[in-house]
């Protein structure tokens, strides 16, 4: 199987450990198992939105869930508006997984051409990265405000992608932890590399992942990167 000329990095969780959030949920009153269906919870409603026609940006859905969380537990916060903030707030200082900077770093050297493509915010990329000290391998941060708002994994959003990089479908490899990207990206012509980051086996409704490794090294090493 021939590399891909251009990767398509999915950001949150894919590159991004979003448990550091769980403690900045605890400050606000919300318990931080809760983290999980919080994040579930906004990539639900924005995607929806997509459907539906409308849209909204991350921030705003991801505020909008958290105060719905804060209703639903009854905590007395003064002012939720704050609350909500405290924790988006802490989205630029996530950390990588321990395995993203010696692959992307392959990977880069290899001649690989590198982007973001977020439902989140490319500010937000370009930041997580800048600290993480792997800027300089990425081309572009992009998210889905220049796909007119379009939330993946709806096909304008891989389009969008495209038309940045210049490149066709098939000469771009989405990589994601999320089988719903995965998905998309494949109904999008473009091809597939699945982050098995978990036991949870990949669902059998989707369109299968060209390639299925178990962190960014382990992709660099099947790519001859590593």
């Amino acid at each position: 199987m021939r590399g891909p000329e251009v990767l398509v990095f999915d950001v949150n969780e894919t590159l991004t450990d979003l448990s550091a959030l769980a403690p900045r949920l605890a400050d606000i009153g919300l318990p931080g198992g809760l983290l999980p269906e919080w994040f579930a919870g906004v990539l639900r409603d924005g995607i929806a939105l997509t459907l539906a026609g409308g849209r909204a940006d991350f921030a705003h859905v991801a505020r909008d869930a958290l105060l719905t969380h804060l209703a639903r537990q009854g905590i007395p916060v003064a002012d939720p508006g704050a609350a909500a903030a405290h924790v988006l707030g802490a989205l630029p200082e996530l950390p990588v997984h321990p395995d993203v900077p010696e692959g992307v770093r392959a990977l880069h050297a290899a001649g690989h051409r590198l982007v973001t493509l977020t439902n989140g915010s490319a500010d937000t990329s370009r930041a997580v990265l800048r600290r993480a000290g792997l800027a300089e391998c990425f081309e572009a941060h992009l998210d889905v405000q220049g796909a007119d708002g379009c939330w993946k994994p709806a096909p304008d959003a891989y389009a969008y992608a495209l038309r940045e990089t210049g490149v066709p479908a098939a000469a771009a490899t989405l990589v994601a932890v999320h089988p719903w990207d995965i998905d998309g990206a494949a109904r999008a012509g473009l091809g597939t590399a699945w982050l098995r980051r978990t036991p949870v086996p990949y669902p059998s409704a989707r369109r299968p992942a060209d390639r299925t490794a178990g962190s960014v090294a382990d992709l660099a090493r099947q790519l001859g990167a590593g």
